[in-house]
């Protein structure tokens, strides 16, 4: 299947949702290039940027069960950059 690059942007206001946030993260472990999160703890917030390469499908649905946590917004960026299954096979 096709992979896409792309940027998921969260932003966690709710402390309580980031163990159910961290569950689906690891489920999707497997296509995560990079993670970075900043704690602001002046606004009592925390930031977080991930990175990714996965099929458009599975980035959607992972963002989409992301925003549906109570007190969390994402929103995703996508690359024009789509490797075809052929290449990643070699």
């Amino acid at each position: 299947m096709d992979t896409r690059v792309a940027v998921i942007s969260i932003i966690v206001e709710n402390s309580a949702a980031i163990e159910e946030l961290n569950h689906y993260l690891h489920e999707a472990g497997e296509y995560i290039i990079g993670r970075m999160g900043i704690p602001y703890r002046e606004k009592g917030i925390n930031i977080i940027s991930i990175a990714i390469d996965a099929p458009q499908d599975m980035i959607s649905a992972l963002s989409g069960k992301i925003g549906r946590l109570n007190g969390v917004s994402t929103k995703t960026a996508y690359s024009n950059v789509i490797t075809k299954a052929e290449e990643k096979a070699e």
